[in-house]
């Protein structure tokens, strides 16, 4: 094969999707450490399934145009650091081929180079023997041989060989992986992404694991989450609430995202507009919504209209308390603060001491990029920082910052007690900027801990660690591991207790007593007297216990 177009790189992306689908399990069962920590094989699968409807949705012979839909639902699908990665990757690839129709073995092995330089410049600090380097090699393997070879398949295969190579070669640039022995859970996603391509290309089939449903019933099978926003008493510059929709029609004015976003912007504020080939949506609170509509009818007809007077709605409930189960209003609010965490009652908490809106989200579930934004989005808001409270949510998180047409920044929260001490911090009178600098300082003050149990046996910085035990993590370090969970929380409460702790909240999950919570907070101010102990029921699944010592 010397040319490949859209409609067969469609046909990759969804074999390539299908045997990702196939094997999370085993992607997830990789993860270092012995806990469900982040999910890698969950996250891209749900990145690259949201990659695969829209991809199929919209193929066509134009590949850089089938591209494109790739990355987009990839953007928007997104989960997870390995997930951020993954849209990346094809984001720099599609970039690169966006005004090709075809590509040759040349320009294929030139596009994947580029969509590995996209990648690393996504992030911070690029860690080696990760699905980064997997997908490097591959890129330069597919570089070099692209010199002499114009056979696509032929190149496919040896950049799927030299991506099984780079994989068994993550232990030794990660010594923590040659520690457990496993090699990285990332890069073999994308080993899975790169043979059902090759698959496809070969025209030959992958071993079936198990039934599935079509790549549009795996997406709308996820769980999306219901949201809804609030009324403050700010002034508001921009009267109406304008939502619509444009459905493109021939004889009209061609449509160019680019330029409507920008000539709609000198209408309002809060402008958001989302396309594809058929249609356009846009939400804006404007002043004058006659003329955007009269705007939006040169690119076609409008459908779903909507205009709410959000003067009057304020007017409506001056001096009253605004709950949230009253429904969503379209006022804008000045600040937000987005969050993430499980639990009903640690969300009630968070919201508590100044979160906006709290994301269900975390360990065996981590938020996409979309969720993130649809947040932000439902809240209104002027200025917004997102807290992950999770490592492996933070990639998201600033990927959706940077999407979001508000002025928005990330603090970088690796889990609750430090998005509470971060939260804690927050002053409505400062700039992002400045609230971003604040809370991070405040969230590095604080220590953390957790017990969880271990899904699988292994051994790591020492610890014999059994299937099923309890183990007991400080600052993402695993420092004591038992089938006692009461010799484990001791034990770790002992290590993060010291002459200058001062405070002590304790978050018990779903399937802890009050009475031993009552009683580890007793054993806890037996360690230190002079420390306040909270104890809050934070009916968290998977953690029994999360401590936050101030």
């Amino acid at each position: 094969m010397k040319l490949l177009n859209g409609i067969k790189f469609a046909e990759m992306v969804q074999m390539g999707a299908h045997h990702l689908f196939q094997n999370a399990d085993y992607v997830d069962a990789l993860n270092v450490f012995p806990v469900p920590d982040g999910d890698t094989g969950t996250n891209m699968n749900l990145s690259m399934t949201s990659g695969a409807k829209e991809t199929e949705a919209h193929a066509q012979e134009h590949i850089g145009k089938t591209a494109g839909a790739l990355s987009k639902g990839l953007l928007m699908g997104a989960r997870g650091n390995s997930g951020v990665i993954l849209s990346q990757l094809f984001r720099g690839f599609s970039k690169h081929i966006e005004n090709k129709p075809e590509l040759s073995a040349s320009q294929f092995a030139e596009a994947l180079q580029h969509g590995v330089e996209t990648a690393y410049k996504a992030v911070m600090k690029p860690v080696e023997g990760t699905i980064l380097t997997v997908a490097k090699d591959a890129a330069a393997k597919g570089t070099d041989l692209a010199k002499t070879e114009e056979d696509i398949i032929a190149l496919f295969e040896g950049i799927v060989e030299e991506a099984k190579a780079s994989l068994q070669r993550t232990p030794d640039l990660l010594p923590v992986l040659k520690e457990v022995g496993v090699v990285d859970s990332g890069g073999q996603g994308l080993v899975y992404v790169y043979e059902g391509f090759l698959a496809c290309l070969k025209g030959e089939k992958l071993p079936e694991k198990h039934a599935h449903g079509s790549m549009t019933e795996l997406v709308s099978a996820e769980h999306h989450k219901s949201i809804a926003g609030f009324m403050d008493t700010a002034d508001i510059e921009y009267g109406y609430c304008t939502e619509f929709m444009v459905k493109f029609e021939d004889g009209k004015q061609e449509f160019n995202e680019a330029s409507f976003r920008s000539d709609l912007s000198a209408y309002g504020d809060s402008l958001l507009v989302i396309a594809d080939d058929e249609v356009a949506k846009i939400h804006i609170h404007s002043e004058e919504p006659g003329k955007v509509l009269t705007y939006g009818q040169q690119y076609g007809s409008l459908i779903s209209m909507k205009i709410e007077n959000m003067r009057q709605q304020h007017i409506d409930i001056v001096g009253e308390d605004f709950k949230k189960d009253e429904g969503k209003t379209n006022a804008k609010h000045p600040y937000a603060v987005v969050t993430v965490a499980m639990g009903e009652g640690i969300s009630e908490l968070l919201r508590s001491i100044g979160a906006s809106y709290v994301i269900e989200g975390g360990q065996t579930m981590n938020p996409s990029t979309e969720d993130i934004v649809n947040a932000v989005k439902a809240i209104e808001a002027e200025r917004v920082l997102i807290l992950p409270n999770n490592k492996n949510i933070i990639m998201a998180a600033e990927q959706a910052a940077k999407i979001l047409d508000i002025e928005a920044a990330v603090v970088p929260t690796k889990d609750v007690p430090e998005g509470m001490s971060a939260l804690l911090a927050f002053n409505p009178s400062a700039s992002v900027e400045e609230n971003r600098e604040l809370m991070a300082s405040a969230s590095e003050n604080v220590k953390s801990g957790s017990v969880t149990y271990a899904v699988r046996d292994t051994s790591i910085d020492g610890i014999n660690i059994k299937k099923d035990d309890f183990m007991g993590i400080s600052e993402g370090k695993i420092v004591v591991s038992d089938s006692s969970l009461q010799l484990v929380t001791e034990e770790l409460a002992k290590k993060l207790i010291d002459e200058e702790a001062e405070i002590v909240t304790i978050l018990y999950g779903e399937d802890v007593s009050e009475s031993d919570a009552e009683k580890l907070g007793e054993f806890i101010e037996s360690l230190n007297e002079e420390v306040e102990v909270e104890i809050h029921n934070g009916k968290q699944p998977l953690y029994p216990y999360i401590l936050a010592v101030e």
